[in-house]
């Protein structure tokens, strides 16, 4: 299923992320950049021990990642070129910031995406893992925020969001029904 933007597509599949060949995948990663559970383990695992590498070397320059912020690494034995490791928040209430720092996290991707002069980019849920952010709301958020950023920036030709479970795949495709209808008139 597909929304176009100007120029642009966003396209929602169920998968693995570690599979995508788009130019970069992003990763739900821990402000630490050491790994984790989830994508981010998914993501270690798959791309081998250079990712960790050159995490390291980031969070030894700069410190930990600060929750919304974005970097990119290359991507090691995956087909994808990088890989842009974004913090998502930690849900607490939804009163705690949780929707600005998650967009931030979305936005500040695309961003590093677009400096670094990629075309393509695979996004998974972030933050709706363990750090307990409910599928709508972040949902909502993410396709706010994406299609936002590719009205102003034309450079992105491609945003594909991987959705690992079924839940999770199904709120994206309500959710894109709902965008598709109010851009396109559609039922």
């Amino acid at each position: 299923m597909r929304l176009q933007i100007n120029k642009s597509a966003i396209h929602i599949i169920q998968g693995d992320i570690t599979q995508q060949n788009t130019d970069a995948i992003v990763n739900a990663a821990n402000s630490s950049l050491m790994g984790g559970g989830g994508v981010d383990g998914a993501i270690h695992r798959t791309g081998g021990p250079s990712i960790l590498a050159e995490c390291k070397e980031i969070v030894k320059k700069q410190g930990r990642l600060p929750t919304g912020e974005a970097v990119i690494t290359t991507a090691g034995n995956m087909a994808s070129k990088y890989v842009i490791h974004t913090v998502g928040p930690v849900y607490k209430d939804g009163k705690s910031n949780e929707p600005q720092l998650l967009a931030n996290a979305y936005r500040n991707s695309l961003t590093v995406a677009a400096e670094k002069k990629l075309e393509t980019l695979s996004f998974p849920a972030i933050s709706t893992g363990i750090y307990g952010y409910p599928v709508d709301d972040a949902t909502e958020i993410a396709f706010r925020t994406v299609i936002d950023f590719l009205r102003e920036h034309t450079q992105i030709i491609l945003v594909r969001f991987v959705l690992f479970d079924d839940r999770t795949f199904s709120s994206y495709q309500q959710a894109l029904t709902r965008l598709r209808a109010q851009i396109y008139g559609e039922e």
